[in-house]
């Protein structure tokens, strides 16, 4: 039994170092070890393992480690017929081709938002999104539509989490997702990015269920609170197209 639970301990924590390169490309030894909050002996055991059943890779020039082939190769089998990165993404670069801001697509994965597709702005000063970020459901137009139009459940145990932000009052919160809910969208400005803007609709699959969310973000220097509400309307029209291919 003891043998198990070390053999499972180590699977997990495998798992969360692959898991930091979500976020970013290349990682130190020491990076990872702060990020997993593991002495930095157990993590080099646990690269080195990785490294050699090519799952990460590690430059000599910097001493970083990246991922490697067979994360590639795993992914040339995921199923992307019928899944919404796949599905979205010429819907999405026309959106973006007729606004010329960057466009995302988020899913709800608990209490947090994950930016599973993304068509970057062609305009020299942008927002880049990452596909791939998680982000909290505390703060940001796509976090606030998700939020709203997620199960009461979900709502109480986001209210609870002891990791909401200070700086973010609840009750004004809860009645931003009611005045989301009756317009149906959701905007914002600077909430997590100093100089950036978004608004956020929610798509609806044709079980009647919100099932994601489309967003269009850019610089506050161009998306003023008007501008983001003629998007909004946009945006919405696209979403209900976008609802009629998916679950």
């Amino acid at each position: 039994m003891e043998d198990r639970k070390l053999t499972v301990r180590a699977v997990e924590r495998a798992l969360d170092i692959l898991l930091c390169f979500t976020q970013e490309s290349d990682l130190s030894l020491t990076e990872i070890a702060s990020k997993i909050s593991l002495h930095k002996s157990t993590v080099h055991r646990l690269l080195t393992t990785l490294e050699e059943k090519g799952f990460l890779l590690r430059i000599e020039a910097t001493e970083k480690y990246r991922l490697g082939i067979r994360i590639w190769e795993l992914s040339t089998h995921l199923p992307t017929l019928d899944e919404p990165a796949a599905l979205l993404l010429p819907a999405m670069e026309k959106l973006r081709d007729s606004l010329g801001e960057t466009v995302s697509l988020y899913l709800r994965d608990d209490l947090e938002r994950v930016r599973i597709q993304a068509v970057q702005s062609r305009q020299a000063i942008r927002r880049v999104a990452q596909i791939g970020a998680r982000l909290p459901l505390s703060v940001g137009a796509s976090s606030k539509v998700l939020a709203a139009y997620a199960p009461h459940e979900v709502q109480a145990r986001l209210l609870a989490d002891p990791n909401w932000p200070e700086a973010v009052d609840r009750s004004t919160y809860l009645e931003q997702l009611q005045e989301i809910t009756r317009r149906g969208y959701a905007t914002s400005f600077e909430e997590r990015e100093p100089g950036a803007a978004a608004v956020a609709v929610p798509i609806t699959g044709r079980s009647g269920k919100v099932v994601a969310a489309l967003s269009l973000s850019g610089p506050v220097s161009r998306l003023s609170r008007e501008t983001l509400e003629d998007y909004a309307v946009i945006l919405a029209e696209k979403a209900a197209e976008m609802g009629l291919m998916m679950g």
